[in-house]
């Protein structure tokens, strides 16, 4: 599971399909994590402490994108699937009123969550994520195709293991505008040196297409809980003109563009979004 010690104490928990294993820190309104594809939850290590000493409940699930170390054979790991599991994580946990915060691949769960099972949401913070037809980006489009090709998932470990990979537009070089940590990229990437995880993320790729992203889009209108767009100005993958589109089609959202970053803002601007989170808080509790 995620190595960082700055998430808090290490729980787990086991629903009807999987478990979940998560990190928990502070006490308060709870702030549930949601990351997305071939990271855990160490992305939220530099934010988490911050948002827990603001007085919140911090908790920051590895969800089973890859990078989790419980591997979840059989189990349905389609995106509306997961988005069920999210669901099922804060009923088992008897989370109400969540905060939820989501990044990359995690965004596109949280926007199915949204439409899917909205009850136990008080709000959300959406960090550059999969939206609209880019579920995949252009970049990443052709994983899906190239996760039935034998071997391929494998090979794509291995050349993760590489420097100069890592900072390829392939893997983290347009996703966070700096180096990663070696200790947390091997977070990242040690889980699925695994075949059992390699065979979660595979069934998961499989699954993957814009179809998901474009039905929760058309149910935006029913979601009108507070939504945050905390979106990286110079984002490669997902340009901020996409962040405009979700403040058209959601009707309580609102934008602030983050400076110098990308995708990853957990990771190149960690405290301005942990000032972000605690201050979207504050602001909607204070107003009710």
């Amino acid at each position: 599971m995620a190595i960082s010690d700055e998430l808090g104490t290490a729980k787990s928990v086991w629903l009807s399909r999987a478990k979940i294993e998560y990190r928990e820190r502070g006490a308060g309104p709870p702030v549930v994590f949601v990351h997305g594809l071939l990271v855990n939850a160490d992305i939220w290590r530099k934010v988490v402490p911050a948002v827990a000493e603001a007085g919140n409940r911090c908790i920051a699930p590895d969800w089973p994108l890859g990078a989790h170390s419980t591997a979840v054979p059989g189990v349905d790991l389609s995106p509306p699937a997961l988005a069920d599991m999210i669901a099922e994580f804060l009923d088992t946990l008897d989370i109400r009123d969540a905060t939820i915060v989501a990044n990359d691949t995690g965004g596109a769960l949280v926007q199915l969550l949204m439409v899917q099972r909205p009850d136990r949401i008080a709000r959300v913070v959406l960090t550059p994520s999969d939206c609209f037809e880019s579920f995949f980006p252009p970049v990443f489009a052709p994983l899906p195709k190239l996760a039935r090709v034998p071997g391929f998932l494998w090979l794509l470990v291995q050349a993760a293991r590489l420097r100069l990979v890592q900072r390829s537009p392939l893997a983290f070089g347009w996703v966070a505008k700096r180096p990663l940590d070696k200790d947390i990229v091997e977070s990242y990437i040690a889980p699925s040196r695994r075949l059992e995880i390699r065979d979660d993320l595979r069934r998961f790729l499989l699954t993957v297409h814009n179809r998901h992203t474009l039905a929760a889009a058309e149910r935006f209108g029913e979601f009108d809980k507070p939504v945050l767009l905390a979106w990286a100005e110079e984002d490669k993958l997902f340009p901020i003109k996409l962040a405009h589109r979700l403040v058209e089609a959601l009707p309580n959202a609102s934008l602030t563009a983050v400076a110098d970053s990308y995708t990853f803002i957990p990771e190149d601007q960690p405290a301005k979004l942990a000032e972000l989170i605690t201050w979207f808080i504050a602001a909607e509790l204070a107003a009710h």
